[in-house]
């Protein structure tokens, strides 16, 4: 038999075959131009199209793709397979930033729901389907990014009626919450994301939203049928509210830049990258002020540092006095707190403790190590601010510090004040591996002024020539300033050392190659706090 006559065998289709693949090919975007173009009018991509952008070419492969919406009784099956395909949900199993790591660091769980089919809406079958997704995500410790687009629960499935009354018997929610600190959980949404997607979008360990989304725990109709009034879905929830009050972790101007955030974010927990590129470390010798009141964006100091353009920053909108995020030195990930001094001098306040706390929980949960910028004049005091619980809130920062057990490295850039900066450094300042301080850094049981001005209140008072006074003042602050200047400590072995801040990539790298491997994998917090 001639070679060519094997070939045309071997390409022949048998009919069951050729059935399997129209009706895998009846719910790609290719044949659904209608709906593919009313995503495009609202500037949002479908939700294959995310998933393909998402994961590396030809890796993904799709789990219950077949299915249709359990709605047989009301429906003809032709209608359903054109119209309800994966029954609103893709899912499966794919390769995330593979040409960057190995294959076992670069698998994925992926759940995308589909908005274009029934409003993105849970169903029955697609209930079931992500159950399954999330037993293999567990059993096999498979990372999970999941595209929360959608209305929640589906009231038409009315083939289930006969085996079900509330449809509430559901182990979805526990299984993704189980998730929690075992793998990487990242939620995204564009578009309307409320009800039930909006509570797995919940216990993700970060969310990424675009600037078109809206996310609340109940959409307009369950609004309304609770009698709360009529609103529009773009009223409920949207991106201006969940970036200011914390909901939202990363803000996205399109599905695009989602999709691109999302794996960027993923990278972090996916190990070291071998191309990088750095600023030259000699800047960070000039980036803090020489008036120790000025304030600065402790941002330009902490991207100076990190590897060129890897830098990822969390909830900047809502906790605004302490900054989280990611980055890279030599292409290896740490999670980062800085004080921010642009807000309230860098005091800490409730919400960025609670920032801070979240952070170090992601951190020690992934086997990723940490770093800690310092710049603060301590916690937040006062009345206001115990009308925020700030007393639980801020010692958040202690609790979940004590119980990290990744790299953890100090930085005193500037001020380093009472109970603040110890808990900036998980604790005190021999918990962290290191504590390092800049030569600017400066030390007190509290700020220097308030400390002069409650300790010698009465030496003060007792002169009555206000420029005496006034010179008195200044000499005990200058004297405070002196002695508690970052050399003096270090004298004193209450901190580690005092470095050239740019040899700080290097003292953070032989940090992170003298700690014991199986450190940076062990996890003492057992799940993430979704808040």
């Amino acid at each position: 038999m001639k070679t060519a006559d094997k070939k045309g065998d071997l390409d022949a289709i048998r009919p069951e075959l050729a059935e399997a693949i129209e009706r895998h090919a009846i719910g790609l975007d290719e044949r659904r131009p209608e709906a593919v173009a009313k995503r495009q009018q609202k500037n949002q991509r479908t939700a294959r199209a995310n998933v393909e952008d998402l994961c590396d070419a030809g890796r993904f492969i799709e789990y219950g793709a077949l299915t249709v919406a359990a709605q047989r009784g009301r429906r003809s099956e032709e209608d359903l397979i054109k119209r309800t395909p994966a029954d609103g949900l893709i899912a499966g199993i794919g390769s995330v930033n593979g040409a960057l790591f190995q294959e076992d660091r670069a698998r994925c769980t992926v759940m995308a729901y589909d908005y274009t089919v029934l409003a993105g809406t849970q169903g029955y079958f697609n209930h079931k389907k992500m159950d399954r997704m999330l037993k293999l995500a567990y059993e096999h410790h498979l990372p999970l990014v999941l595209f929360a687009e959608g209305g929640g629960g589906r009231p038409g499935d009315v083939d289930a009626a006969g085996v079900m009354v509330a449809g509430l018997d559901l182990s979805t929610f526990a299984s993704i919450a189980s998730l929690s600190g075992r793998v990487p959980v990242v939620g995204v949404v564009s578009g309307p994301c409320f009800a039930g997607n909006a509570a797995l979008l919940g216990c993700c360990d970060v969310i990424i939203a675009t600037r078109n989304a809206n996310i609340g725990m109940g959409g307009p109709v369950m609004i309304e049928g609770g009698g709360l009034g009529v609103f529009k879905p773009e009223e409920v929830g949207p991106i201006d509210v969940q970036t200011k009050n914390g909901v939202v972790d990363i803000e996205a101007t399109d599905d695009v830049d989602m999709v691109a955030l999302a794996k960027q974010y993923l990278s972090y927990f996916q190990g070291t990258i071998s191309s990088w590129e750095a600023a030259d470390q000699r800047l960070l010798r000039r980036l803090i002020p020489e008036n120790r009141r000025r304030v600065y964006d402790v941002r330009t100091v902490i991207k100076t540092l990190a590897d060129t353009g890897s830098y990822l920053e969390l909830r900047p909108k809502f906790g605004p006095c302490i900054l989280t995020g990611f980055l890279r030195i030599e292409g290896a990930p740490f999670g980062f707190i800085a004080n921010n001094t642009m807000h309230m001098g860098g005091a800490i306040e409730a919400e960025g403790a609670d920032k801070a706390a979240r952070l170090m929980q992601i951190c020690n949960a992934h086997g990723v190590p940490m770093l800690s910028f310092c710049d603060t004049p301590g916690f937040m005091v006062g009345p206001d601010i115990e009308h925020r619980a700030q007393v639980r809130h801020v010692c958040r920062m202690f609790v979940n510090g004590a119980h990290v057990t990744v790299p953890y490295f100090t930085i005193i850039l500037r001020r380093g004040y009472g109970l603040g900066v110890m808990a900036m450094a998980k604790g005190g300042f021999h918990e962290s591996f290191f504590t390092a301080a800049w030569p600017t850094a400066e030390f007190g049981a509290m700020g220097l002024e308030g400390a002069v001005k409650a300790g010698f209140k009465r030496e003060l008072e007792a002169i009555e020539n206000p420029e005496e006074r006034e010179a008195l003042y200044n000499q005990l602050v200058a004297q405070l300033y002196d002695r508690g200047k970052a050399i003096n400590m270090a004298a004193h072995l209450e901190i580690d050392a005092v470095i050239d801040p740019a040899d700080t990539r290097r003292w953070i790298l032989q940090g992170l190659k003298s700690v014991p491997a199986q450190r940076t994998r062990s996890a003492s917090h057992s799940f993430i706090d979704p808040w």
